[in-house]
């Protein structure tokens, strides 16, 4: 038995059981399965590790995408320059680390700009912004990061500045939420934007999938604004992540 998994806190929000699950059926892959492992602080990782030696492969989802680089034996060069882990591969009981959350995304959204100039707003600062981006920088897009506290950096503003400062979303029509604000269950949350700044010009591609349309699409999209969620990012990210685990070399 190959066996795969997810680790976060907490995983009621989880796609990628549902996700692999279906895959192993449709695809007749009996010899497979994927577990959830909710665990309250990282280091319980090890204890995962140890407990389930057919273990070959684990996702990693809020909040230890970052924290679980202490933990690895190895990262893929990608994830050196991101900080941010989100895909393992486990051979012989080593780890090493990967992001598929860039794959995905940048697939996704260079496919729904097309060749179209923007510059975009990223709004958060953990471990999927951090994969995001990595991908705009690959993409040539110009970004500005907008997080609580200000980073100390010329390319971040916190959110007063955002609310106060028109120019801001006048300046930048792509705005890319990698925070888990409108998630179920709190479906009624979305971050803390000015929307009479807002107008058709504005696109959103907001990471969270469930439910399919958050409350931030709707509020774009009642100013005439096109929006975008991150299912398909999810589902690509995903078959990166089983690309991966069935790559002979690590």
């Amino acid at each position: 038995m190959r066996k795969f998994g997810l680790i976060g806190f907490p995983l009621t929000h989880s796609f990628s059981k549902r996700y692999f699950t279906e895959k192993f059926r449709k695809e007749g892959l009996e010899d497979c399965q994927y577990e959830l492992f909710e665990i309250d602080e990282i280091g319980k990782i090890t204890q995962v590790i140890d407990e389930n030696p057919d273990l070959v492969g684990l996702n990693v989802t809020i909040p230890y995408k970052e924290q679980v680089i202490p933990y690895l034996h190895q990262l893929e060069t990608a994830c050196q320059h991101i900080g941010a882990v989100n895909t393992i591969k486990i051979i012989d009981g080593k780890m090493k680390g990967f992001n598929t959350d860039y794959i995905g995304f940048k697939q996704s959204l260079s496919e729904w700009l097309g060749e179209k100039p923007v510059k975009a707003l990223v709004l958060g600062s953990g471990g999927a912004a951090r994969a995001v981006k990595q991908a705009l920088q690959d993409l040539d897009i110009t970004f500005l990061t907008v997080s609580r506290k200000k980073a100390g950096n010329e390319d971040s503003v916190d959110y007063l500045q955002l609310l106060q400062d028109r120019s801001i979303l006048d300046e930048h029509h792509l705005i890319i939420n990698t925070t888990p604000l409108g998630m179920y269950p709190h479906t009624e949350k979305m971050p803390e934007i000015p929307l009479q700044f807002v107008s058709n010009k504005h696109k959103v591609y907001d990471l969270v999938y469930n439910p399919e349309n958050t409350m931030l699409m709707k509020a774009i999209e009642e100013k005439g604004g096109s929006t975008k969620n991150g299912l398909e990012m999810l589902h690509l990210q995903a078959e990166a992540s089983w690309e991966i685990w069935n790559r002979l070399e690590c």
